[in-house]
């Protein structure tokens, strides 16, 4: 084996690991970032890019479809091919090689191959070991999770993976998971053509999400002539040739082409090595506010492996996190963003964007709110998104400390509008201060004004 040092180890060149890893080498410290699959991670090949770009097409045909003038140019449906063919240029036709030279410009080393813990402060790669003068930061992600249903693994079902990037569109799609995966894919399938029935255990579609935002869902896909079979269970699948059969507990079957599952993740913790520093394989890994392991001063996770928030945006935050701490330049206020500080985006038609509590779990953790609903499109800049455009704007009071706790928009193309509430959220700025932030006329940035008028500000 070969044996080299580095001021710090960064296992996984996710965007978490590539924004610390960044941030340490233009600090000047020696750096390595150790990947087995691609540069760039799940998020740029199989998850966040490639679904947003099976959706987007879609989602501005609907658009067209509400503003005349527009409506009457539309002369068919999506163009499928184009669509996959523009999903494929996305992501560089699953290659890394343009994500490497941003390592090498900063001095990174890069080795592929498995990374495991090897004691404190080692990490083995292959033939390598590479150790870490300073700190080694666990970048690595989540996987699919295949429940324990009888004859799903044998079915050889898709998972995200080969839902993003599958280069035929299967006439019929089965989804077992109606949460953001399987709502974001049942549609984006839809608009291409597919008939999807799309199967979810609780009784309604999105149920981390505020009630309203899940019917707008729900009625969305419907009209696009997706199954929603909410409350049913899957008890088990096999296959038929080239058919897939999924039974469901009340009897009834869900036929298809390909069965997706869209489940859950479970976390990449097993052949890390963590045993040989005494850490339990298998779940989350607990960390402190500033990523790193209690009891372990060298030892950083961030990412979809602390279990925080598994968003691609928050292990970019946790990676300046752990970054600005190993550089001893600690985060202020490093715990705002967590738990439900962290923003989020379901990009289904109309779109859901949250950030904070939403009403349930305000009640949960026993803060009183003041509920105020709004339409996102009733005002002079919602008229050019055209008529009948779904979209309500959900904003909850703290009504003792007269600060805004949680807020839920959803509507046609409101992603950007999220992070204004962003900022109110965990920024806690009292609504006295926030009323001199005035929204430009016309824009659907007006639910701000209309909120404050609700509130008599």
């Amino acid at each position: 084996m070969q044996q080299r040092s580095f001021d710090v180890v960064v296992v996984g060149a996710g965007p978490g690991g590539e924004v610390a890893a960044g941030r340490l080498a233009e600090a000047g410290l020696d750096v390595a970032v150790v990947e087995d699959r691609k540069v760039g991670g799940e998020c740029s090949f199989f998850a966040c890019i490639p679904s947003k770009a099976l959706l987007r097409p879609g989602e501005l045909l609907a658009e067209a479809r509400r503003v005349p003038g527009a409506t009457e140019a539309i002369s068919g449906p999506l163009d499928a091919a184009a669509v996959l063919r523009r999903r494929d240029e996305l992501i560089n036709n699953l290659d890394d090689s343009s994500q490497v030279p941003w390592l090498e410009e900063r001095g990174i080393a890069l080795f592929r191959g498995r990374g495991r813990l090897d004691g404190e402060k080692r990490v083995v790669v292959g033939d390598d070991v590479l150790e870490a003068r300073r700190a080694v930061i666990l970048a690595g992600g989540t996987a699919p999770a295949l429940p324990p249903i009888e004859g799903l693994a044998a079915s050889s079902p898709w998972t995200n993976r080969e839902a993003t990037t599958a280069k035929q569109l299967p006439e019929r799609l089965v989804v077992l998971g109606g949460g953001v995966v399987g709502s974001e894919l049942s549609q984006a399938y839809g608009s291409l053509g597919t008939r999807v029935i799309l199967i979810e255990g609780e009784r309604r579609l999105l149920p981390r999400e505020e009630e309203f935002a899940c019917e707008q869902v729900t009625a969305s896909l419907t009209e696009l002539g997706v199954d929603i079979r909410t409350a049913q269970k899957a008890t088990s699948v096999h296959r038929e040739g080239d058919t897939v059969v999924v039974t469901l507990g009340d009897g009834s079957t869900a036929v298809g082409d390909e069965l997706l599952v869209a489940t859950g993740r479970v976390p990449e913790t097993h052949e890390l090595g963590l045993e040989t520093v005494g850490i339990p394989a298998g779940g989350y890994i607990k960390v402190d506010e500033n990523t790193r392991v209690p009891g372990k001063d060298w030892l950083y996770v961030i990412g979809d492996l602390n279990g925080r928030a598994l968003f691609t945006h928050m292990a970019k935050y946790q990676a300046a996190l752990a970054s600005g701490h190993i550089l001893g330049r600690p985060m202020a206020a490093t715990h705002l963003a967590d738990g439900t500080g962290a923003p989020r985006v379901i990009f289904t038609d109309p779109q859901v964007a949250a950030v904070g509590h939403t009403t349930a779990t305000a009640a949960a953790a026993g803060i009183t709110v003041r509920v105020i609903d709004l339409p996102t499109s009733g005002n002079a800049g919602g008229s050019y998104y055209g008529s009948g455009a779904r979209g309500t704007s959900r904003f909850l009071i703290d009504e003792e400390r007269q600060v805004i706790v949680g807020a839920t928009i959803t509507g046609s193309e409101v992603a950007d509008f999220l992070h204004a509430a962003t900022i109110a959220v965990v920024g806690e700025v009292p609504l006295g201060r926030l009323r001199h932030a005035i929204p430009a006329f016309p824009t659907r940035s007006e639910i701000w004004l209309y909120l404050f008028n609700e509130l008599g500000l």
